[in-house]
């Protein structure tokens, strides 16, 4: 039976915010993807789909404790592991990056589970290895080897984006268990040390985005033509916008992946900077909820989780934003909730439900 303090904690803001940015994200679909295919399902409506299996599966989550998730989180991390190893072996290629592993009628990505899966491994370490002191860099050698299996494989996709997602979280972790000085210097002296031979892993498309940003006249009818004509879109929506399938750049299909990475060059588009404001506020109500429930959390485990799905949430946001209004490098960092993808949808509203786990049974006795 539920306990009925769980009925009278339910955290309705938080579940009303996801679901709004869902629809927001569901109604740019619609837009940035006319004229809608007769044949094929259209791609709002598949978005659609997902958006009420992210929610079912959100209900799943908050049926059980969230310690339950924390106690089997290596399993689940082993089993992302093996999605990604299928992925290489029989991924399904596209746009030149082999991310997704086709299930018969559908496709997912495992590498966006491996968020969740990261963030529950992590989690369960920190919870059982407390070290009031600071961790040093030997205590580290479990965490590093976590985040790095998952990075190698995604890396050979290959998917930066997600490769610097995964950095990032890890990162934002570390600095909420606490880390001993010396071994943040170690860590920042090692990786200025990398980044000359991980430029040489890159590959030259990547190596020409990041040049791109920063000279962006370097090559604006290739690399640079994604960022010219998204900030053209955003930059042309003004405060009110031109109105819903009124953007001139969205409709005559001159943004790229206007579904996906660039979605929030449409929205800036067609309902300018109003629309926009409603979108990140919204976005950043989830974050601050997500840093309330840590801080109020009534144990380690639930704080840690809380931090590292506040942190996905917190530089998927950022990332994309920064990227299409040229900011920041353009390295395919879907906004959550918002972009067309499923298994992104999907994780994201799954990382929503944990914070409303965490945050509803801080209320309830320790078993």
């Amino acid at each position: 039976m539920l306990d009925r303090r769980l009925i009278l904690n339910f955290d309705w803001p938080t579940l009303a915010t996801a679901f709004l940015i869902s629809c927001i994200g569901i109604l740019n679909i619609y837009s940035s993807t006319l004229p809608h295919s007769g044949t094929a399902t259209p791609l709002f409506l598949k978005q659609t789909y997902w958006m009420f299996l992210g929610f079912g599966l959100a209900a799943f989550i908050l049926s059980f404790d969230y310690r339950t998730f924390v106690r089997y989180s290596y399993p689940f991390y082993l089993l992302c592991l093996l999605f990604l190893i299928l992925v290489v072996a029989f991924g399904r290629t596209t746009s030149g990056s082999q991310r997704w592993l086709p299930m018969g009628f559908f496709s997912f990505q495992p590498s966006e589970l491996t968020k969740i899966g990261l963030i529950l491994a992590m989690t369960r370490f920190f919870t059982e290895k407390e070290n009031p002191g600071g961790y040093s860099l030997r205590d580290l050698g479990i965490p590093f080897l976590l985040l790095g299996l998952p990075t190698l494989l995604i890396f050979k996709q290959p998917d930066l984006g997600t490769v610097l997602l995964l950095f990032l979280i890890f990162t934002s972790m570390l600095l909420f268990v606490g880390v001993r000085f010396k071994t943040w210097a170690i860590l920042g002296a090692g990786l200025a040390a990398a980044i000359p031979i991980l430029w040489t892993f890159l590959k030259e498309y990547q190596k020409n985005r990041l040049l791109t940003f920063l000279n962006p006249d370097l090559d604006p009818l290739k690399t640079g033509y994604h960022i010219t004509q998204s900030k053209i879109a955003v930059g042309s929506g003004t405060f009110f916008g031109k109105g819903f399938l009124k953007g001139t750049q969205s409709q005559l299909h001159f943004l790229p992946e206007q579904h996906t990475d660039f979605i929030f060059s449409v929205l800036a588009e067609e309902w300018g900077f109003a629309g926009c404001f409603l979108l990140l506020f919204l976005l950043l109500f989830l974050i601050t909820r997500g840093l309330k429930v840590a801080k109020t959390s009534k144990d380690r485990a639930g704080a840690i989780l809380a931090i590292g799905v506040t942190a996905m949430l917190f530089w998927q946001s950022f990332f994309n934003v920064g990227m299409v209004v040229g900011i920041l490098p353009v390295v395919g960092v879907p906004l959550p909730m918002v972009s067309y993808g499923g298994t992104a949808l999907v994780t994201a509203l799954a990382g929503v439900a944990l914070l409303m786990n965490v945050g509803m049974r801080r209320f309830m006795l320790s078993p």
